[in-house]
């Protein structure tokens, strides 16, 4: 079993995450974003604990990962039964993950009518039972990733003190209330506030598309997260990777907004990495599940190209990587 090191109080600053995102942040995307940017954190999937307390065969294949390519490698889990918290735990920990990150946000509504997810955030006395569950249950850092609130952000601070207390080990945010879902724009004050609030690490997250968006948005805070931004666009990470690098002279030290942007590659240079995406997923599900679930990913690359409409109608289609390379050929 692999003994876990990672500590979020230990963690490279400033922390750089990838976003769980269902149906996004599976195996073949983590491990290219890995290659792209390896000091990104990356989470799973949001798993369910009840599927893993039963063994789920579905769900028990999403926790697989290469270990040479993938840590710090962070399951992401939600539900609301603290028993099932407990075994999900231990399973997680035997695997050899990392560390383990609860879902406190999620505005999907079939989570959160199960009171799952967002649902929480209405519920702290339940929601930090599930932290002291998974923290007894094992050894591996326990982090939670909320939003501001239900409706307002009034509670977050308390919300938050009280999943500290229980032993949560850092803390992720995405600026939006549940009722926001994704509209309107990610307000990272309170965020900010709740820093200034708990002693362990906060990390901000929402609306973050270029690198220089990450920088003037860190603040106070120990990292970002980044979701929606790095669909059809892996490269961002290491863009923001690489902008942190460049703007902190040492962990601690005020940073500047560099002067130019983070070089921006061609279609034509995208391309090898869009096909060896194809390859991990079919590598990772199979040539037709695999194909299937990369059909979405296609579309977001060659979102906002001239004539995206005529090439994303022939991706949505493709079944094999050579066609997707036939498809392709022409911007070489």
């Amino acid at each position: 079993m692999h003994t876990s090191r990672f500590n979020w109080h230990t963690a490279l600053r400033p922390i750089v995450a990838l976003a769980p995102m269902a149906g996004v942040t599976d195996e073949a995307f983590r491990q290219v974003i890995k290659k792209l940017a390896p000091e990104t954190i990356i989470y799973t999937e949001l798993l369910s604990t009840d599927a893993i307390h039963y063994g789920a065969q579905k769900t028990m294949g999403m926790l697989n990962f290469d270990p040479a390519l993938e840590r710090p490698f962070i399951v992401q889990i939600f539900g609301k039964e603290p028993q099932h918290f407990l075994s999900a735990a231990r399973v997680i920990e035997e695997m050899g993950a990392d560390g383990i990150d609860i879902n406190m946000g999620c505005p999907a509504r079939k989570v959160v009518s199960s009171c799952h997810g967002s649902a929480l955030m209405r519920e702290p006395a339940l929601a930090a039972e599930l932290v002291a569950a998974a923290k007894e249950a094992v050894s591996l850092p326990v982090s939670v990733k909320t939003r501001l609130g239900w409706d307002v952000a009034d509670e977050l601070i308390p919300f938050c003190e009280k999943l500290v207390e229980a032993g949560a080990d850092a803390l992720a945010v995405h600026g939006r209330t549940y009722q926001q879902g994704f509209s309107g724009t990610a307000d990272w004050g309170p965020i900010y506030a709740l820093k200034e609030a708990v002693d362990v690490p906060v990390i901000g997250n929402g609306d973050i598309k270029t690198a220089e968006d990450a920088v003037q948005k860190l603040g106070n805070l120990d990292g970002v997260m980044v979701g929606r931004g790095t669909w059809g666009n892996p490269w961002l990470m290491k863009d923001i990777c690489e902008m942190f690098k460049s703007t902190f002279s040492n962990p601690h030290g005020k940073f500047r907004i560099p002067d130019s942007n983070v070089e921006r590659l061609t279609f034509a240079g995208k391309i090898p990495l869009i096909l060896e995406h194809c390859r991990l997923a079919v590598a990772t599900k199979g040539e037709q599940r695999g194909m299937q679930e990369m059909r979405k990913h296609l579309a977001s690359y060659v979102k906002g190209m001239d004539g995206a409409r005529e090439l994303r109608a022939k991706l949505v289609r493709v079944g094999t990587v050579g066609e997707v390379e036939a498809i392709l050929k022409q911007y070489y």
